[in-house]
């Protein structure tokens, strides 16, 4: 990418519905230019979409970090079996101690606490380890 590219990138993830002209103007582009960045981006695919971001304040929804050790060579299996779980809202790999680190959302803490036991119980996790989130300070 270039650092025109990058700097777009970044404005995008600020406000993705910011106005391209708005963009443009930031970039010293022509708005058209900007469009054509944007086209080729997410053709790309350095732009896989866009989503909308959820006030904390006020938000009844809990979030935790869950990190997962598996059985060896089970990842793959468990990564099948927490994409079923609509409130896992993604997963990744990791290197270290733990294998997988999965980020949860639930409305309730009697919610989370069954997810958890549900996590714990699935084909292939050896133990987790979990942490809620209180809260966040920044997000980009």
């Amino acid at each position: 990418m270039r650092d025109t590219d990058v700097k777009l990138v970044a404005l995008l993830r600020a406000n993705a519905r910011e106005p391209t002209a708005s963009l443009a103007r930031k970039l010293g582009l022509a708005r058209s230019t900007v469009q054509e960045r944007i086209a080729r981006l997410e053709r790309d695919g350095v732009i896989k979409g866009y989503t909308v971001r959820l006030a904390e304040e006020g938000a009844s929804t809990l979030r935790a970090v869950v990190m997962i050790s598996t059985d060896p060579k089970q990842a793959d299996r468990v990564a099948v079996e927490l994409k079923k779980m609509p409130e896992v809202r993604s997963l990744a790999a990791l290197s270290g101690s733990y294998d997988l680190i999965a980020m949860i959302e639930t409305e309730t803490p009697a919610r989370i606490d069954a997810l958890l036991d549900r996590i714990g119980r699935a084909p292939g996790v050896a133990r987790t380890v979990s942490s809620i989130i209180l809260s966040e300070k920044f997000s980009r």
